[in-house]
């Protein structure tokens, strides 16, 4: 009986239902660790290259003036528009005039002759109002500019007796060289002897074709009409022509040629000049790159030839030439297509 019961236990330890194991847990991670998935990506794809972007064209600006190798300017004396222009006299003028450009409503900035050749060259009349010869300048001019720019210049005088002359001589007249006046030019004796020269010695550099890229030229009394009949001026032109454009021709660039007149014989007026100024002329502009048998009706003054020389050499406006009611030629010229 005793083993019976024995027995019993044992089927009866046997049977009963074993225990789980027991799980140890994973340790937690610091309360500082950033739990981080690793999120879903796609199969990465190589992307076709864009197509190179096709530069625009960018059109250059047209200048205003075209870049001349040479400028000519030649002054004659005391005529009005209305006396020039249609006389008979000047045939040679009147025919430039009709075939190359005619400004209509250019006008001196005031009377008498200096303080308009000193406007053409040096922007400003300095409060010069006469024809003093010992009035002289400290301000910058036009050839201050053109040195630094490498632009060569000479002022050719006619009938002036020497290199840098001071003073009046004969049919020269100091009153008509604005170049002398200006002190930085004046003082210096080897730039003064080489750049303010009797007109014979334009002859010599055409002949070795060393001609300027700036030329001035102011005939003497007689043949600036001041003092002999417009004949005799128009004749001189007519000669100093057949010899000066040929030259320039030859060269094959472009090059202008302005024919004016430093005062007229009334006191017109335009442009923010004075109520009475220095009177209406007639200004010729003679070049490949002007417009044929063209009258520009444009208000102008002296002031704006300086203008327009230094706009087509990139140069700086001097005094009153930076000012807008001094208007830039811009009508006459002819671009060549590149």
């Amino acid at each position: 009986m005793r083993r019976f019961f024995l027995l019993f236990f044992v089927i009866l330890a046997a049977c009963a239902p074993k225990p789980a194991p027991a799980i140890t847990p994973s340790p937690a991670p610091p309360r500082d660790a950033v739990q981080t998935s690793t999120p879903f990506s796609p199969a990465t794809r190589t992307p076709s290259p864009l197509p190179a972007a096709t530069p625009t064209a960018t059109a250059t600006p047209m200048p205003l003036v075209p870049r001349f190798e040479h400028i000519v300017l030649v002054v004659f004396e005391n005529k009005e528009f209305g006396t020039v222009i249609g006389n008979p006299q000047m045939p040679y003028f009147n025919f430039l005039a009709a075939n190359y450009t005619l400004l209509t409503q250019h006008y001196a900035v005031t009377h008498p002759s200096l303080p308009n050749y000193l406007a053409l060259i040096g922007g400003d009349t300095f409060d010069i109002h006469s024809d003093c010869e010992s009035c002289y300048v400290s301000a910058p001019s036009l050839p201050d500019l053109l040195e630094p720019a490498g632009l060569s210049w000479k002022a050719y005088q006619e009938d002036m007796p020497s290199p840098c002359f001071l003073g009046s001589w004969g049919n020269y007249v100091q009153k008509h060289n604005p170049f002398i006046y200006f002190d930085d030019i004046r003082l210096d004796a080897p730039r003064c002897e080489s750049h303010l020269v009797p007109l014979d010695a334009l002859d010599e550099d055409i002949a070795d074709g060393s001609l300027p890229n700036f030329i001035f030229v102011t005939p003497n009394l007689c043949n600036d009409a001041h003092d002999c009949g417009l004949d005799t001026a128009d004749a001189w032109l007519a000669a100093f022509m057949d010899k000066l454009q040929p030259a320039l021709e030859s060269e094959g660039t472009p090059y202008l040629i302005l024919l004016t007149w430093d005062e007229g014989q009334g006191s017109h007026s335009c442009c923010g000049l004075p109520e009475e100024a220095g009177g209406r002329v007639a200004t010729v502009l003679v070049s490949p790159q002007v417009k044929r048998g063209f009258q520009d009706e444009t208000a102008y003054t002296h002031y704006s030839i300086l203008k327009t020389i230094s706009e087509s050499w990139g140069l700086p406006y001097l005094a009153h030439a930076a000012e807008e009611s001094n208007a830039l030629l811009t009508a006459p010229w002819i671009f060549s297509s590149p």
